[in-house]
């Protein structure tokens, strides 16, 4: 999957990056797994912003997607690979022997006309979704379930994989993305394969107006701001924040400063935290 330039034939569009959608199918998409989902827009149910800089963009159907996969033993086909505005990972729409459909998350691999299966004992195949307790050490997966039966909740993202590292007792040990490594029961789900469109993360927008279309709103820097609106305003000219850490506009320290209340009961079963 190629990365597409431009001509500078703006400033906007000079360092404007774009996917290449070539080899995606040319469909609308299948309107039985559709449906409009109210937006947030950034505010609780309290009508509260509680997390800023988002509203507005441009209107979007949700894709009911199937993260659980429990339609074992029923072979379904690959009918077409959608791109989904709603996550940066592309759907692939497959069809059961029995008629329905479902979207999954597209691994890397996957070709119109492929053949997947769930199950407690399926092959190890890309798209595959099998317990841990049946997958080869070593294996790539994805859309891993944290409790059995719950579905898919980690590794959902473009182009990121796991892998099953080793299995002990009833756990297997699970190296994710950010390089964490936690124990998930072998019980757990997940579907073979490293999710595609990994030149994500490569994409820059290029100009305002993209990022708009996103839902995303302006961002204003904390020192360009009157001392009355943030600690870090005020001052003459460019200044910096002074000695003291980093805060929020409401005075709190920010970078680390550590907000999560009560027990965290999934600790245990970490054995490597991500970062350096």
């Amino acid at each position: 999957m190629a990365v597409k330039t431009y001509n500078p034939t703006t400033p906007g569009r000079r360092h404007m990056t774009k996917k290449d959608h070539s080899f995606l199918t040319d469909k609308e998409p299948e309107n039985s797994l559709t449906y409009f989902r109210h937006r947030s827009k950034g505010r609780d149910n309290q009508g509260t912003i509680s997390s800023r800089h988002r509203g507005g963009g441009a209107k979007r159907l949700y894709r009911k997607i199937d993260f659980n996969r429990k339609k074992d033993g029923v072979k379904a086909v690959v009918n077409s690979i959608e791109y989904d505005p709603n996550r940066s990972a592309y759907l692939a729409l497959i069809q059961y022997e029995d008629g329905e459909k479902a979207y999954i998350l597209y691994p890397e691999g996957l070709t119109i006309g492929s053949t997947v299966e769930s199950g407690l004992k399926v092959e190890a195949k890309i798209g595959n979704t099998a317990i841990l307790r049946n997958l080869p050490q070593g294996t790539f997966i994805h859309n891993l379930e944290l409790t059995p039966q719950r579905g898919g909740v980690l590794v959902r993202a473009a182009g990121t994989a796991a892998q099953l590292l080793d299995k002990e007792g009833e756990y297997a040990i699970i190296r994710l993305p950010s390089k964490e490594m936690r124990k998930v029961h072998l019980d757990c789900r997940a579907t073979v394969g490293i999710l595609g469109n990994a030149e994500h993360a490569n994409i820059s927008l290029g100009n305002a107006g993209r990022s708009r279309h996103l839902g995303r709103r302006p961002h204003v820097r904390g020192k360009a701001m009157n001392p009355v609106d943030h600690p870090h305003g005020g001052g003459e000219g460019k200044a910096g924040i002074g000695m003291a850490s980093p805060k929020s506009p409401w005075g709190k320290p920010t970078r680390g400063y550590k907000t999560r209340r009560g027990k965290r009961p999934s600790d245990r079963f970490i054995l490597k935290r991500r970062g350096k």
